[in-house]
């Protein structure tokens, strides 16, 4: 099914207010089909953190009229009631247990009355229609289903398969079956392993439903780390925190890293606690080893977050425990090195690499990133997402497999490609992986802000998927939008907007992601110290990207036509046909200021393509219509917007702010006696500010002054 399918049905709930994950909805198009009505009525029926991907869908998901009004007329004996119910319930879908159930014979089952409801192909039997489930379950009584499983469990008791015998024997159970408990609880570790985590999530809840006491505590711990392994953060939480302060050590143990990662992505911080309050006393060494990676998690969820306080107290925990256990500096080391990256220090530790999906395949591929080798960055993730030989990570050792591993692994991924320059594949990767993994979990939320940047290159403003990812995340993480309010409005040709919001963003310390993110720096000269604030991880061509707008922003007319040359060779070495487009629409724009219109509109025109090759089609729209401006201009003479408005912003950077006042009032036509009385300073006073203004701007007189004001607004 087509991304396009998904953006209509995620656009159709958010117009009811019912904002689900796309992943969510994925699952929910699986279970009923892609009918819009059907997806909405399903979705009104669900709650908040189970539309958001916090909790796990119901099973079945909940009966909704349409589904009811299609089987409305089905009749069924009860013969084939019971086979129906049979097929929906089991843990798989192998047809020999089938015939075990029902008695037919696999020919027979296929020339049945009830033949076209079951799909029965290479030993295996579903329901053709997966709606079917939810009628089927919401129209049987509960002793109807207890019997069906009843008979389950007799059935692959006798084929000796204990685990699904123990499933329907503890789901036909009314006062509670503790002997299910145990190997429940070991296949839902096995599933988990697998990648499974749902699965086992649910396995290991119905083995704490029927066991008491320490058992109890293991299936609960199991079952809560297999829920933020899958993205159930609200279900782990929920599990996790009955398990303190009264369950054994061991099982607290167990759930400490799941539950802080839980807690951190729901209130947006890490718990402030002791990390050595948690420490355990003359335990063995896996008890050991569980608090050292507790800390590790701690530790990175904290760089995520740019809190390097608490950065810096969970490493000194991590260094302790993992110096107490077998894994020791092949935990240590590549943890600490991917949290100071992700804080980022890009050249702390920056040789050091684990194994594993994580701090091997996702830390190297940042590294090679940050080398400028993307594309050797991104075959480091394609190893280790082959599927083949996994290697183990200490650092998540026995979820290598899991959803939130491989959500961590594909915001990576898309982050690479959308380095490269290939915007439109990076927006196409990351829209498929968020309809199959929670990527809002990774990152601090970092996924929401990557697609709204993603869609706004593209299409010029929110789409479907960058607005259900943002109204998925917990309210602790909600996205800043100045930034994104700012490049919607830049693309649509409101410069002045655009510029006001930069200036908001800007005021408010220029907040970003370490991570880097494309934002708007056309409109607005970030200062010296902001930026040696940013600590950015981005490839040199980026940041070299960056330096080159910087410079043209904050040069004068003088200035730019002596280190024009410069900046037009260093901007071929960009390698980001993306990045490199916007530096050449800003060279155009600067040669348009200063009268030189033949290199204006080639710099114009290398932007456009490049921008387009890159698959950022606003960007590239944006400057075909300041390329139409320049023509009609050449034509006849289109009128431009406010100019003063415009030189404004352009000269906020270069000017004091009563340079400022003063130039915008001459260039408005008031004398210097009007201005003197306006700003209530002497005549002598706005003579000396013009003075250094004509100096800065490399100008003689207010009237040039006045043609440069009217030509910024022209071009501009």
């Amino acid at each position: 099914m087509t991304t396009g399918v998904f953006e209509a049905l995620l656009d159709d709930l958010l117009a009811h207010d019912l904002g689900c994950a796309p992943h969510v909805v994925a699952r929910i198009v699986a279970e009923v089909t892609a009918d819009a009505s059907t997806v909405v009525a399903v979705a009104q029926k669900l709650d908040q953190s189970q539309r958001h991907g916090l909790r796990p869908l119901p099973s079945p998901l909940p009966m909704v009229d349409s589904i009811a009004s299609l089987f409305a007329d089905l009749e069924l004996l009860p013969r084939d009631r019971e086979l129906l119910i049979a097929v929906s319930m089991r843990l798989d879908d192998r047809v020999e247990p089938l015939l075990d159930f029902d008695g037919r014979s696999a020919h027979d089952l296929a020339a049945c009355t009830v033949s076209d409801l079951l799909d029965i192909r290479a030993g295996r039997v579903r329901l053709a229609d997966p709606r079917l489930a939810i009628w089927l379950r919401s129209t049987t009584g509960a002793s109807a289903a207890v019997r069906v499983h009843a008979r389950l469990h007799r059935v692959f008791h006798a084929r000796g398969e204990r685990v699904d015998a123990d499933w329907h024997l503890a789901r036909a159970s009314l006062h509670g079956a503790p002997g299910t408990a145990a190997e429940l609880t070991r296949i839902a570790r096995s599933l988990s392993e697998a990648g499974a985590n749902e699965r086992a999530m649910h396995l290991a809840a119905e083995a704490a439903a029927h066991a008491t006491g320490a058992e109890r505590d293991e299936a609960t711990a199991v079952a809560g780390v297999s829920a933020i392994a899958a993205g159930f953060a609200v279900e782990a939480v929920s599990l996790l925190s009955g398990l303190f302060p009264d369950a054994q050590e061991h099982h607290r143990l167990q759930a400490l890293g799941g539950l802080l990662i839980a807690q951190t992505h729901l209130h947006g911080a890490v718990p402030r606690i002791d990390p050595l309050g948690l420490r355990p006393e003359g335990a063995g060494e896996e008890e050991r080893y569980l608090w050292a990676r507790a800390t590790a998690f701690a530790a990175v969820l904290c760089a995520e977050r740019g809190d390097r306080e608490g950065m810096r107290s969970w490493i000194a925990a991590l260094r302790e425990g993992a110096g107490r256990t077998a894994a020791d500096a092949d935990l240590r080391d590549p943890v600490v090195a991917l949290a100071w990256l992700i804080a980022g220090d890009r050249d702390v530790d920056a040789e050091i690499h684990g194994a594993g999906p994580l701090t091997g395949g996702m830390l190297r591929a940042l590294h090679a990133a940050m080398d400028g080798e993307i594309e050797q960055g991104l075959g480091f993730l394609a190893a280790g997402g082959s599927g083949i030989g996994v290697e183990v990570d200490p650092f998540v050792a026995g979820f290598e497999r899991s959803p939130l591993v491989g959500a961590y692994r594909a915001v990576v991924e898309v982050l690479l490609i959308m380095w490269s320059g290939d915007i439109g594949t990076a927006r196409t990767k990351l829209m498929r992986s968020a309809l199959d993994l929670p990527v809002t979990i990774p990152f601090a939320g970092l996924a929401a802000m990557i697609a709204r940047r993603l869609d706004l290159a593209v299409l010029g403003h929110l789409g479907p998927f960058a607005r259900s990812l943002t109204a998925a995340l917990p309210p602790a993480m909600r996205i800043d939008d100045l930034v994104d309010r700012g490049i919607e409005a830049f693309l649509a040709g409101g410069f002045e907007k655009a510029a006001a919001f930069m200036r908001l963003w800007r005021d408010a310390g220029a907040p970003q992601t370490t991570l880097s993110v494309p934002g708007l720096e056309e409109a607005v000269l970030v200062g010296e110290r902001d930026r040696a604030r940013r600590r950015r991880v981005e490839p040199p061509g980026i940041s070299l990207a960056q330096d080159l707008r910087a410079r043209m922003l904050s040069c004068s007319d003088e200035e730019w036509r002596s280190v024009r040359a410069g900046v037009v060779e260093a901007a071929r070495s960009i390698p980001s046909p993306f990045s490199r487009g916007r530096v050449e629409a800003m060279i155009g724009t600067r040669c348009l200021i200063t009268g030189d219109v033949a290199r204006a509109r080639e710099h114009l025109e290398a932007a456009r393509s490049l921008l387009e090759v890159s698959g950022a089609t606003a960007w590239a729209r944006a400057v075909a219509m300041r390329l139409a401006r320049l023509q009609a201009d050449a034509v006849g003479g289109a009128s431009s917007g406010d100019p003063l408005a415009t030189s404004r912003r352009i000269w906020e950077p270069m000017l004091t702010t009563r340079e400022l006042e003063v130039t915008m009032l001459a260039v408005a036509g008031a004398s210097n006696r009007d201005i003197a009385e306006s700003l209530h300073v002497s005549v002598r006073t706005v003579e000396v500010h013009l003075g250094r203004v004509f100096a800065k701007l490399e100008v003689r007189t207010r009237v040039e002054l006045t043609v440069l004001a009217h030509r910024i607004g022209q071009y501009v």
